[in-house]
């Protein structure tokens, strides 16, 4: 398969860039990149009868930055069932529902897409040891295919960071650090640019502020339901935001379609955040540019893998909104709280906080009239509960422990009221 990449181009100053392997921002303006495919030659390798059987993220490789000879670094991510939720659409009242489940990557988070394509793309470069500044997941997924590809890895991770995450990252030989917080600013981000500056680590955020390529794995979020749904078009796909990189992979993948003429639509793009850091929900409302939006202050939320004080792709996250006639949300943490239990109780799904964030906007949406009964619509549910399951569990009740007797069982079973 031959990469059908055309060119990048900066999103501040707009120039082309030829797409080489040490370009990872603008060099004029620093800026952030975008991948620019050729998509007349990509029409002739690349429609719903050629696509492969194969359910994995690579069958969409014509659409993805890499060199022909340029091993492709794989877990099996990719290929993530698209369920429709019948059990939670009869408690909530909605008739077309469904959830993409995320969970099922290789390391529980939908960050695997990202980081398989983002370290394909350091081995293209022959680059030796990656750096990353993550809330989790991002970091867990980077040294888990650093691992797979020999690289060293260093991850630097806010301090409150589940301890899943750390035994995670600790179990593919990551090199972690965890950064206290000052309240205004991202520690980790800059811990991270110090490493790049002084080491020359190469960079591997899940954002496109220091490389454009682990974005381009989200993408295929969006050609994976397409294809799901038979290349029809939900009326919305709603989404968690932290950075609003996924929110952002969304459009694109939905954008490429649209541009191949596979479908002649996108659909509207909700994006939700925690009341406890919403700084996107905030510009949305505000219409902020994206260049004046501030960091925001103490971020405090259940939903860790949304805390990001600055939403690094905001360029592309607010463009999708308002382009698709989409909206910004932010739900309260016992919404969020609520929504794992109900999820994991109708359809079997244990979620994260962060990743049954945008299932909590879903249903406080839909009370408040802003989407309709009947509508189709897709949530994105973004990373295993087992990731933070010792918080979890705090909240439950006391499991029973007895004695092998019938008299045991029957005053126990007596005296436990389990909730619906």
């Amino acid at each position: 398969m031959k990469m059908y990449v055309d060119h990048l181009k900066c999103i501040h100053c707009m120039r082309k860039i030829v797409a080489e392997d040490k370009i990872l921002q603008c060099p004029y303006c620093g800026g952030a990149l975008d991948v620019i495919y050729d998509y007349e030659r990509v029409r002739e390798v690349f429609s719903p009868e050629l696509l492969p059987a194969d359910h994995r993220l690579w069958k969409y490789e014509a659409l993805l930055p890499l060199k022909d000879a340029t091993p492709r670094v794989t877990l099996g991510e990719g290929g993530t069932p698209l369920l429709r939720a019948e059990n939670l659409s009869e408690k909530i009242g909605l008739t077309n529902l469904y959830l993409k489940d995320e969970t099922l990557n290789p390391t529980g988070s939908f960050k695997d897409r990202s980081m398989s394509v983002g370290i394909s793309k350091a081995l293209e470069s022959e680059e030796g040891t990656v750096v990353t500044a993550s809330s989790g997941n991002a970091a867990t997924a980077v040294a888990a295919y650093a691992a797979r590809s020999r690289m060293i890895c260093y991850a630097f991770v806010p301090e409150q960071i589940p301890d899943e995450k750390i035994t995670q990252l600790l179990i593919y030989g990551g090199r972690v650090i965890r950064c206290t917080s000052t309240g205004h600013d991202d520690p980790c981000y800059t811990l991270m640019k110090l490493g790049i500056n002084h080491f020359n680590w190469y960079p591997l955020p899940s954002s496109r502020i220091t490389n454009p390529y682990p974005v381009e794995g989200l993408k295929t979020i969006a050609y994976e339901i397409c294809e799901s749904l038979d290349f029809t078009i939900p009326e919305w796909v709603i989404i968690p935001m932290g950075a609003g990189t996924l929110l952002s992979g969304n459009m694109k993948g939905w954008s490429e379609f649209c541009t191949l003429g596979i479908v002649d639509a996108i659909p509207g793009l909700i994006g939700i955040q925690a009341t406890g850091c919403a700084p996107l929900v905030k510009a949305f409302q505000e219409n902020t540019d994206p260049d004046q939006i501030s960091p925001w202050q103490n971020p405090h939320t259940i939903a860790g893998g949304l805390i990001d004080p600055y939403p690094w792709d905001a360029h592309f996250a607010l463009s999708a909104l308002r382009n698709t006639g989409g909206t910004a949300y932010a739900v309260a943490d016992k919404c969020i709280r609520e929504t794992q239990i109900l999820l994991g109780k109708t359809e079997g799904i244990f979620a994260e906080a962060s990743g049954v964030a945008g299932l909590a906007g879903l249903i406080d949406l839909y009370e408040h009239g802003l989407i309709d009964r009947n509508d189709s619509v897709v949530v994105e549910i973004t990373g295993s509960g087992l990731k933070e399951s010792s918080r979890f569990v705090k909240q439950m009740h006391t499991v029973p422990t007895i004695t092998p007797e019938f008299s045991a069982l029957t005053s126990t079973l007596d005296s436990l009221c389990w909730a619906p």
